[in-house]
């Protein structure tokens, strides 16, 4: 291109180069150089403006060009985004005087300095830049200046120069704007009304929220999308469920009522349900072609973002086909409102960001809404965050944004349909940050003007959105002046007539989970016929043509080979179990999704779900290829997260349940950082709000002297949170327990569904005494109970049965002492929780001589299974003998930091276990005791 063929920006840059050119040569890049040494600014006349010529206009020109530049990327720092009024930041780089040039300046300079739609139409720049203003600085803010993929940032660019998204505002469609925010305002007024003091978490200030997610809906609708999920905390919840998701106004009214009766409050049904601004809904038919769901939400007011970021990935997710799962972001979509203190401030807003892009986890584009009411509970934006807005966050992820004052439904509107269009046409996120007020306090019966009396009082004259629009409409002459009034009377009546004829007991609707139906466990067949394991066996190991494994899985890949080979020889290791497992779940038809830190290759290295050719790097799943598959696998390592990605993997587990959802950890303690996720969503979801999780949970556990933060899972806050039959703990201690296991839980997904917990090993994934025979896999069950084989033949002698779980087993029959200790029998509990009392009573059963029940742990005493376990096993024995404790003593860290000091305590326990009058002793940090 010849340099005076260059336009708008592009030329001012080029003559700004030139300038620098002319002054010193020296300071340009030597091939810019060469160009301007034979070429110099051409005059040039224009329609609209005098002659250009030489370089006397050369720095008016960069000027009016660098001012168009900078309204655009600061001009939101001037937008009056603010319905109570307050000045907008500013900036002076968004005024002529900072970039030398003056108004008189500007309309002797063409349009096309300017450049975009609005250069268009314009005579000059003047007209051009006053044109951006109004765009940029009026109510609403474009902030895209910070998305760096050019085809992404022009796109916003010219669709907000351009006005085409700005919604029809004829007669009807401005009618159809004011009747929905009477009907948004009159709901509130009706509750605040009827139920004062009641909390509601009112959106007034907000309620142009509900019109923009009845466009986003509508337009996503229209391209096609047939789920749109929701998340959202407290703020307008009442109201997003009454006219986004329909839910009746008798249910609504119903449970502020909150009646007490018989058939909904019962201690036997053993669960407590939740507040009504926390309930989740789905429409019970299709608005247009699209269902709308809002995901249930505890107080952790972000906590339900991956929550719903999964449920979306779900729902878009094709698995009935063989090979990988197949994700189109066409089809669902995810909207997540936000709060403006929650936002930047709780941490799962930036995890859940982070997930965006990353394949396993892509939900082709979420819309983001920040219900702004520059206020969090009582702290100011001041307190709440350092960023300029509350959407900053948003910045470094490369989403656009878009800052609108709540009072301008034009604006508002013109934003919805700017967010799902952008979204449809890129997939990635867009982030409304919709500024308004609280017209209460925090929560209805705060009063806010304690902290913030000023702002109070001009809330207490502001005029309600619904008003402002009204007179705006009759004052253009678009509808009549009765309209307003006749609207709000309308909707009221609505109201009216749905509490006058309210039955409360009736119209309660108590979120009651399914009844956990005891036994139905038990009776699962979980065994597969050997000729079939070695069928699929096989095939998972065909190696496809050219394709290079690393010389160091050789030797593993051809042991594979044989390990079905001898029916009782104890050749299946725990990774080959898993695989099998996984493999003939597959083979019944039913898809697995497996996520988490590592879990492509197994932090331990034992796994090898994904290979990779030692010399070009190509990828093999071979639960992809094998031709036995019936559905769907994938598996995908996990960014180190786990708050958010185990929100994520409940959220796709609970909107898909007939498929096994399986996360790991890298260690079993690393669930800690998912501690709010666990505790709102997993183990009390069913009791809160109906849900029936059934996602599994690999957890790396079992102390080895590698220290506090990598031996111990903390089962102990697992069972602290086990009631009503609401999860599965387990801690199996062999390779064809495991197998059973994971082939169970597919079993039990519609059947019987409960989160599966599960404390895996690390050293023992391929200690011999892990290993299970071919046979064990076709004959066998899960046991939740293993009595000691070789002590039951002489059960009249045994003096002291030991029970334990897990790890410490394999120590327990390799010690020295366990030959010479025929009067002990070694039992594993293998199932925690729900607590095997009928199968452990069989078990002791079978020792009548028994003088002491000794429970062994690794763990301290305030940690593992103890606390949990004793009140069962004393209930279990009576008085029949004593109740003995063996392992650590209590402690605030969960081991020991040294490797010699573990050696020494193992040792020391394993001797206590095997010694009838046993007592801890110095230096030993192991407790011994009779309880």
């Amino acid at each position: 291109m010849r340099l005076d063929e260059f336009q708008g920006v592009n030329a001012g840059y080029v003559l700004e180069l030139y300038e620098r050119y002319r002054q010193n040569p020296e300071s340009i890049d030597p091939e810019t150089r060469h160009a301007f040494e034979s070429w110099t600014p051409a005059s040039h006349d224009t329609a609209s403006t005098q002659p250009i010529s030489g370089n006397t206009n050369i720095q008016k020109i960069v000027g009016a060009a660098n001012l168009a530049e900078c309204i655009r990327r600061y001009g939101h720092l001037a937008a009056r985004i603010d319905p109570l009024g307050s000045e907008p930041i500013g900036d002076p780089s968004l005024y002529p005087g900072a970039h030398g040039i003056t108004d008189a300046d500007l309309k002797a300079l063409p349009a096309s300095l300017v450049d975009g739609p609005v250069a268009e139409s314009s005579a000059n720049a003047f007209e051009a830049i006053a044109k951006l203003r109004r765009i940029y600085c009026s109510t609403t803010g474009f902030d895209y200046a910070h998305v760096f993929v050019p085809e992404e940032r022009e796109w916003v660019r010219h669709a907000a120069e351009s006005g085409r998204f700005l919604p029809p505002m004829d007669a009807t469609s401005a009618e159809a704007v004011l009747d929905r925010i009477t009907q948004v305002e009159v709901f509130e007024r009706f509750l605040h009304r009827t139920f004062p003091g009641k909390t509601r978490f009112s959106v007034e200030g907000l309620d142009m929220l509900v019109p923009i997610l009845d466009e986003i809906i509508c337009g996503a609708a229209d391209h096609g999308a047939r789920n749109a999920v929701l998340g959202m905390a407290h703020r307008g919840r009442l109201n997003v469920l009454a006219h986004v998701l329909d839910k009746p106004y008798a249910q609504i009214l119903a449970e502020f009522k909150d009646p007490v009766a018989a058939k909904s409050f019962r201690i036997d049904l053993g669960w407590m349900g939740d507040v009504k601004y926390h309930a989740g809904a789905r429409t019970a038919a299709p608005r247009g072609q699209m269902y709308v769901t809002l995901a249930p939400n505890p107080s952790h007011l972000e906590a339900v973002n991956p929550v719903v970021e999964g449920m979306a990935r779900a729902a878009g997710t094709s698995v009935d086909r063989p090979g990988a799962a197949h994700f189109n972001g066409g089809i669902t979509l995810p909207i997540l409102i936000h709060g403006d203190a929650a936002f930047p401030g709780q941490g799962v807003v930036a995890e859940t960001l982070n997930l965006s892009r990353l394949a396993g986890y892509d939900t082709g584009g979420t819309i983001h809404i920040i219900a702004n009411n520059q206020l969090g509970f009582t702290a100011t934006p001041a307190d709440s965050y350092s960023t300029s807005y509350a959407s900053g966050l948003a910045r470094g992820f490369k989403i656009p944004i878009v800052h609108v004052n709540a009072d301008d439904p034009v604006a508002c509107l013109e934003a919805a349909r700017l967010a799902w269009e952008y979204r449809a046409r890129f997939g990635l996120d867009f982030l409304i940050d919709l500024v308004g007020y609280r017209r209460y306090g925090h929560n209805e019966g705060d009063e806010p003007s304690f902290t913030q009396p000023v702002v109070y009082k001009a809330i207490a004259s502001h005029p309600t959105v619904r008003e402002i629009w009204a007179h705006t409409l009759v004052d253009k002459g678009t509808i009549r002046p009765e309209l307003p009034d006749a609207l709000f009377k309308r909707h009221l009546e609505v109201l009216e007539t749905a509490y006058a004829s309210l039955k409360p007991e009736q119209d309660y609707v108590p979120p009651l989970p399914p009844r956990a139906v005891a036994g139905v466990a038990g009776l699962v067949s979980t065994g597969v016929p050997l000729d079939r394991l070695r069928e699929i066996n096989d095939a998972l190991l065909t190696r496809p043509h050219g394709f290079t494994f690393h010389r160091k899985l050789e030797r593993g890949l051809e042991k594979r080979k044989t390990a079905l080979a001898n029916p009782v020889e104890r050749s299946v290791d725990w990774a080959t179990a898993e695989e099998l497992a996984l493999a003939t779940i597959l083979a019944d038809g039913i898809p697995i999704r497996m996520t988490g830190e590592d879990v492509e290759r197994g932090t331990f290295s034992h796994r090898h779900a994904v290979f990779h050719d030692a010399d070009t790097g190509k990828q093999l799943i071979a639960l992809q290829e094998f031709p036995h598959s019936r559905a769907a696998f994938e598996i995908h390592n996990s960014p180190l997260s786990e708050n958010a990605a185990i929100g994520f993997e409940f959220g796709y587990n609970v909107q898909e349940p007939r498929r096994l959802v399986i996360w790991e950890a890298q260690y079993g303690d690393f669930i800690n950082g998912a501690q709010v996720m666990l505790d709102q969503f997993v183990t009390s979801g069913r009791a809160k709000w109906g849900l029936t999780p059934s996602l599994v949970f690999l957890l790396p556990h079992g102390y080895e002297g590698q220290g506090p933060e990598h031996s111990s899972a903390r089962p102990e806050r697992f069972l602290e949170a086990a009631a009503d039959i609401n999860l599965r703990l387990v801690n199996c201690t062999t390779a064809a327990q495991y197998f059973h296991l994971l082939r169970r839980q597919a079993a039990l997904l519609e059947r019987d569904p409960l989160p599966l917990f599960v404390l895996t090993p690390k050293s023992l994934l391929r200690h011999p005494a892990v290993g299970s025979t071919p046979q064990e896999l076709e004959q066998g069950r899960f046991l939740s109970v293993i009595d000691d084989d070789d002590a039951r033949g002489r059960g009249g002698a045994i003096k002291r049965v030991v029970l334990c779980s897990g790890k410490v087993y394999v120590d327990l029959i390799g010690s020295e002492r366990r030959a010479v200790s025929s009067h002990i029998a070694i039992c594993r509990v293998e199932q925690l929780y729900p607590f095997p009392n009928i199968a452990l009573k069989e078990v002791l059963g079978r020792y009548p001589s028994v003088r002491d029940l000794v429970w062994l742990q690794e763990e301290p005493e305030n940690m593992g299974a103890w606390a949990f376990i004793r009140p069962q096993l004393e209930e279990l024995i009576g008085d029949r003998c004593p109740l003995r404790y063996i392992g650590r003593a209590r402690s605030a860290s969960p081991s020991e930091g040294s490797a010699a000091w573990h050696q020494l305590n193992q040792k020391t326990l394993i001797e206590q276990a095997f010694d009838l009058d046993s007592h801890a002793s110095a230096p030993s940090l192991v407790l011994s005791k009779q309880v």
